[in-house]
């Protein structure tokens, strides 16, 4: 064992020990302080604070037709998602099969076939999910516009809209899903109460 790995694990035990006979005593508690890093700064946390909510909270001004999505999709997305968004090699994003019933949970071969018409339950999911991971070559590089358009479009290739839909903050939120209602509600408690 090198000298370095030996310290190492030496204080490392140290500290567990510490962190052990502080808890088993109640009198040693974790610093308020670390000593390392800084605070953020509120522009810091607002450019990460980018998440949307199902009720269309968070949704930032603009708006996208089927026809802009479809040019933004062939520009960037039909390389890892095919010309119909069926093909691949990454996941398939169009497909309404099974139409009735909602399968997944019952029978593993169909968890291939989780697409955004068949699986997901808000449409401000999509939006969400393609600001802040797509494309895969370069995530968050897409303005706001452009991801309306892309939601639009591929509701559109869903069956979910029709081909004149603009989706924009106001419009988003309101698209039933056709799996909207096949999710319950997790309304357990964490904390002190386990959730079972």
């Amino acid at each position: 064992m090198s000298a370095c790995r030996k310290a190492f694990l030496v204080a490392w035990a140290a500290a567990a020990s510490a962190c052990r006979g502080g808890a088993e005593r109640g009198t040693e508690r974790a610093p308020e302080v670390f000593g390392f890093g800084r605070a953020a700064t509120a522009e810091e946390i607002r450019a990460w604070d980018t998440d949307v909510m199902p009720d269309g909270t968070g949704l930032p001004p603009g708006s996208g037709t089927v026809a802009e999505g479809a040019a933004v999709y062939a520009a960037k997305c039909v390389v890892c998602h095919g010309s119909t968004g069926q093909e691949g090699p990454f996941d398939r994003l169009v497909g309404r099969e099974p139409r009735e019933g909602f399968p997944f949970g019952r029978d593993p071969r169909l968890l291939s076939q989780r697409t955004i018409g068949s699986y997901w339950p808000y449409a401000t999911t999509l939006y969400d999910y393609i600001n802040r991971a797509m494309p895969f070559t370069a995530p968050g590089s897409l303005r706001p516009d452009e991801i309306y358009a892309l939601v639009a479009y591929l509701l559109y290739l869903n069956e979910i809209v029709p081909e004149s839909a603009v989706m924009d903050g106001q419009t988003l939120p309101a698209v039933a899903m056709p799996a909207r209602d096949r999710f319950v509600r997790d309304t357990r408690r964490g904390g002190a109460e386990l959730r079972e």
